[in-house]
């Protein structure tokens, strides 16, 4: 079905203390809405509090061990799951467009954010749906999936962004990231 609104890229990024959402929690989510050609239409970000009776994963928070600003950064301010995610619904029915979802790795990300979204706004905003920037970068290169990590994907179509693991930061990162590639996409195809 064709349709005349504009997409809208929402690049996602979640962190979590474990592998799957339910036993483990969300703490935070970031998101970065852009237009194809980049510009930047909106951020929405939110620290998350755990869910009652779960878990913190020992092979992650192993792994905060080594990130403690970030670690910090997503244990400040924290908010109901509820708050998070019906926030984040009203915020993506602000757009100008119909919101994409965009991430890296999208399996992940679009797993913890479909099931709280859907468990705590009863709302699924993205449909069932996302763009994973591995594939879409391996298609683009034309090659193996091992050889499309970030390590091996071209310079080109990162911006001088950080990425320090704080959601809304790595979001906006790979959000730039999916534009530049589209870009390159849309180039390849004219």
């Amino acid at each position: 079905m064709q349709t005349d609104t504009p997409e809208i890229y929402v690049s996602v990024d979640v962190e979590t203390d474990g592998p799957i959402p339910g036993p483990y929690s969300m703490l935070s989510i970031g998101c970065a809405a852009y237009r194809p050609d980049k510009t930047l239409v909106g951020t929405f970000s939110a620290n998350l509090e755990t869910l009652p009776g779960a878990t913190a994963h020992p092979k992650t928070m192993a792994w905060w061990q080594t990130q403690k600003p970030a670690w910090e950064a997503h244990r400040k301010d924290c908010v109901s799951p509820e708050k998070a995610m019906t926030d984040c619904v009203a915020w993506l029915k602000t757009l100008p467009g119909t919101p994409v979802f965009v991430a890296y790795p999208v399996t992940f990300d679009f797993m913890f954010v479909q099931w709280y979204l859907i468990r705590f706004a009863r709302a699924a905003p993205f449909g069932h749906s996302g763009i994973d920037l591995r594939t879409l970068g391996m298609a683009l290169q034309n090659t193996t999936w091992s050889r499309t990590t970030k390590e091996h994907m071209p310079a080109r179509w990162n911006d001088p962004l950080p990425h320090t693991h704080v959601a809304l930061d790595d979001a906006l990162e790979q959000g730039a990231m999916f534009c530049n590639m589209l870009a390159e996409l849309r180039q390849k195809n004219q």
